[in-house]
C-alpha cells in the first residue's frame, strides 16, 4: 500500500485566503511578512479581495470560483461563520483529488466535518481558530501575534496549523469538535459582552457628567485592572463592589437609577447580579427591587 505524501513545510507551500475580510487580510499579512507565500485570495467581490491583497503585500486576487484556486497548497477559509459550508461545497468542485493539500477554517464554532466537501476528495481538514478579538484588520496585526489559538481536525492539518502558530509567536491547544460550540460561546461572554456593558457604563457616566474624551480612557484603565486581577488572583478575589459585599441598599439604588436612564438593562443587572452573589459566595437576600 503506498503511503500518502506528508505535506509540505509552510515556506514551500503557496497558499490561497478565501475571505478577504478582518481576519483574511491580518493573516495573510502576518503569513505573508513571515515567509510563507500567498497565492491568492478569493472573496465575493472582485474589489475587495484586490484591496486585501494590497494590504497582506502578495497573492493575486481571484473569485471564488477561479480555478488557479485549485493550485494552492493550503486553502485557508476566513469567511463569516455561515459562508464556510458553502464556500467549501463550492470551492471543492474545483479538483477531483485534494491529496496532499491541507484545508482550514477559522471558524470557533464549526468542527473540521463543515470541510467535508474536501475531506471526500482527499485532503486533510481542520480549524484553526484565534482567541482574540479582531475589529480590523489592523488590530489583528497587533493582537494575533502571541496569541491562543484554538485546533482542531487531521494530524496533518493540525500539524501545519501549529506550525503557523509557532511561526506567530502563540500558543495552540486542541478542542474536540462536540465542544466548540462551548469553547465559542467561552469568547462570546467574554469579548462582545464586554464591549456592550462597557457602552452602557459610558452612557451612564455621561449622564453623571463625565466628558465623554474622560469616560472611554477611564473604562479602558478599568477593565484592563480588572483583567489583570482575574488573571493574577482568581475570579473571587478579584470580585469587587457592592455584590461582592452584600450591599443590598447599593444595589437597591442602582436599580432605582437604571429604571430613569437605562431600563432595558434592569433585567441583565439583576442576573449579572445573582451570578456575583454566588461567586462571592453571599446569601442572596430578597429586597423588593431583585424580586
Amino acid at each position: 500500500m503506498s503511503k500518502r505524501r506528508q505535506p509540505k513545510s509552510e515556506e514551500e507551500v503557496s497558499v490561497a485566503i478565501v475571505g478577504p475580510g478582518r481576519l483574511g487580510r491580518a493573516m495573510g499579512r502576518l503569513l505573508f511578512e513571515a515567509g510563507i507565500s500567498i497565492r491568492f485570495v478569493a472573496g465575493r467581490r472582485m474589489e475587495q479581495s484586490r484591496r486585501a491583497v494590497r494590504f497582506i503585500g502578495g497573492g493575486r486576487a481571484v473569485s471564488l470560483d477561479a480555478p488557479q484556486l485549485g493550485d494552492a497548497g493550503v486553502i485557508l477559509i476566513t469567511t463569516s461563520d455561515d459562508a464556510v459550508g458553502p464556500v467549501a461545497r463550492q470551492a471543492a468542485l474545483l479538483r477531483d483529488d485534494w491529496s496532499g493539500r491541507v484545508v482550514l477554517h477559522t471558524c470557533g464554532s464549526l468542527p473540521a466535518s463543515v470541510l467535508d466537501p474536501f475531506k471526500r476528495r482527499g485532503a486533510w481538514t481542520g480549524s484553526l481558530h484565534p482567541y482574540q478579538t479582531v475589529p480590523t484588520p489592523e488590530a489583528g496585526l497587533r493582537n494575533l501575534v502571541g496569541c491562543f489559538w484554538a485546533l482542531e481536525g487531521s494530524r496533518q492539518a493540525k500539524a501545519l496549523a501549529k506550525r503557523w502558530v509557532k511561526v506567530l509567536h502563540g500558543t495552540s491547544f486542541e478542542v474536540s469538535p462536540k465542544a466548540k460550540p462551548l469553547y465559542h460561546l467561552s469568547a462570546f461572554l467574554v469579548c462582545p459582552t464586554v464591549v456592550t456593558l462597557m457602552d452602557r457604563s459610558q452612557k451612564l457616566l455621561q449622564e453623571a457628567g463625565v466628558p465623554r474624551k474622560i469616560a472611554k480612557p477611564m473604562l479602558e484603565q478599568f477593565v484592563r485592572e480588572t483583567a489583570k486581577n482575574f488573571a493574577g488572583l482568581g475570579a473571587r478575589k478579584a470580585l469587587t463592589g457592592p455584590a461582592a459585599r452584600g450591599d443590598w441598599k447599593t444595589l437597591e439604588r442602582h436599580v432605582a437609577e437604571l429604571r430613569c436612564f437605562g431600563p432595558e438593562v434592569v433585567p441583565a443587572y439583576r442576573e449579572l447580579v445573582r451570578l456575583m452573589l454566588k461567586l462571592a459566595g453571599v446569601a442572596p437576600a430578597k429586597p423588593s427591587a431583585f424580586k
